[in-house]
């Protein structure tokens, strides 16, 4: 039987999400997040595979805006709840869903697609490179302390209501998007998403906490966690689990970590998600006993290789041309002339006979070096981007990096 790709109606949701849900593990959401995906979903931007009456593939894109290197907000689709049925494997039922929804968000004028990946090995052959990795962090609480600048102790902190701190949280989250490649300017109603709870995903832990950070009567900082008290015969061992941390002025987060690790009858704080140079990294008295690892975090597509390179600004000097293959969206595929610097950029097309290139790599390269995480000169040790000029590598890798490591503050 034929397949058929199609953009979701409203009465096919729950079918389309539960097979999504099946293809996770089965293990139904709590009714709370259920409701949350319902509402947030875009259905005019979301496609599902049907053979006959079974839904057999889904795939979502959440309409964001992503902040690049030099501060302008780029839209981008928020590829999402993609899954394909185990039953339906090697029947080409992702290549169709990601055909169509690159063609659509070429359509809509985004130059971006992105997306976190279940697994990272999934979506390299479709164009995506890894362009922000993640670090977590598992701190001896009883061995660490924080070096806190001057103007911590002028921070005031006091525990808050989650649902009533929100709009302050918010508002200091909105503040810090533009401070870091890779952060996302939400749509209206994800404001719910970091207030989730459910009991299922806590591992025992207390239900979510809130403590402001305040100077003069303003929200300067907020933090949320959880709290899970333990026990042993020397006493006791409490484990907190970070949720989210945000904070407009060093003196106000390094109050909130300080406050983290001195939190009563507990011994270690946990973070699962912080960018891999967070600032906490520099406050620490002790680095070793925080164990901190790295992984992939949101990959990134250039769609409209032109327009993306245009969006963002370079922290030095460029002018390369670059030989692009791109099979998987051939109107990327060419030479392009790309001249900028901190002020903006141009990318052009080139001509068959304008001259020769410097570069030469896949658009999955481009798209790895996008938000500034990896250097192009690390690709090219790799054996992934070809250097045709000499000194080329060099120069591109500079004027492609970022002041500031890219981070993803949440998954989608």
């Amino acid at each position: 039987m034929t397949m058929d790709v199609r953009v979701l109606r409203q009465d096919d949701w729950h079918e389309w999400y539960a097979k999504l849900e099946l293809a996770f593990g089965g293990v139904p959401e709590a009714p709370e997040e259920h409701a949350l995906w319902d509402d947030l979903t875009e259905f005019d931007r979301s496609i599902g595979v049907w053979d006959g009456d079974r839904c057999v593939g889904t795939a979502g894109a959440f309409t964001f805006r992503v902040t690049v290197p030099g501060g302008a907000l780029v839209p981008a689709a928020g590829v999402t709840m993609v899954s394909v049925a185990a039953t339906d494997r090697r029947r080409g039922v992702l290549t169709s869903m990601m055909r169509r929804q690159l063609d659509d968000v070429r359509s809509w004028g985004e130059p971006l697609a992105v997306l976190t990946a279940s697994e990272p090995a999934i979506y390299g052959r479709f164009g995506y490179g890894i362009a922000t990795r993640q670090a977590s962090v598992e701190i001896d609480s009883t061995r660490v302390r924080i070096n806190a600048p001057a103007g911590t102790d002028d921070v005031r902190l006091r525990f808050a209501d989650v649902a009533e701190a929100a709009a302050a949280c918010e508002a200091v989250y909105v503040r810090t998007i533009d401070t870091r490649p890779g952060m996302l300017a939400r749509r209206p109603g994800w404001e719910r998403l970091p207030l989730l709870d459910p009991p299922s995903e806590r591992e025992g832990a207390s239900p979510m906490q809130c403590v402001l950070a305040e100077r003069d009567g303003e929200t300067v900082g907020y933090v949320r966690f959880h709290n899970k008290p333990e026990w042993d015969a020397a006493g006791p061992k409490g484990r907190i689990t970070l949720r989210h941390i945000d904070a407009l002025d060093p003196a106000a987060y390094a109050a909130l970590w300080r406050f983290l690790l001195d939190i009563d009858l507990t011994s270690t704080v946990q973070a699962r998600n912080r960018p891999v140079d967070d600032p906490l990294f520099s406050l620490v008295s002790d680095i070793r006993r925080c164990q901190v690892r790295l992984r992939d975090s949101m990959h990134v597509r250039l769609v409209d290789l032109g327009a993306a390179l245009e969006a963002r600004t370079y922290q030095a000097p460029v002018d390369v041309v670059l030989d692009v293959t791109d099979e998987f969206c051939p109107w990327n595929a060419g030479r392009w002339r790309l001249t900028g610097d901190a002020k903006g950029a141009s990318c052009k097309r080139m001509g068959d006979s304008e001259g020769t290139a410097d570069l030469a790599l896949s658009v999955r390269e481009l798209a790895t070096v996008y938000l500034g995480d990896t250097s192009l000169s690390a690709l090219a040790a790799a054996g992934r981007v070809e250097e045709l000029r000499p000194g080329s590598v060099d120069e591109a890798a500079l004027a492609f990096g970022s002041t500031v490591a890219p981070w993803l503050p949440h998954g989608f």
